[in-house]
């Protein structure tokens, strides 16, 4: 990881096609501008890790409802001795 000093009003180059410029520098917060070609996804890492957890929620969650229907089709009984004979 390169680490860089830059003041307001500069700018990082990434090869030839990703510009960085430093927009404004607030106390906690830095405002960046980024110019990359259309095909260059630009995320924040934040909302990728995000989206990630909540597809592997989705996969497990699915997983989970999959294995019940199973369950299910199989005859298996989820109440207990005492609930079936209070009906």
């Amino acid at each position: 990881m390169m680490v860089m000093r830059r003041r307001a009003g500069e700018s990082i180059l990434i090869g030839d096609d990703i510009e960085i410029h430093i927009a404004e520098i607030g106390r906690s917060r830095v405002k960046i501008a980024i110019g990359a070609p259309r095909e260059v996804p630009i995320v924040a890492k934040e909302l990728k890790i995000t989206a990630q957890e909540n597809a592997a929620a989705v996969m497990a969650g699915s997983r989970a409802v999959a294995a019940l229907a199973g369950r299910l089709r199989a005859g298996e009984h989820f109440f207990s001795n005492s609930a079936a004979r209070r009906r």
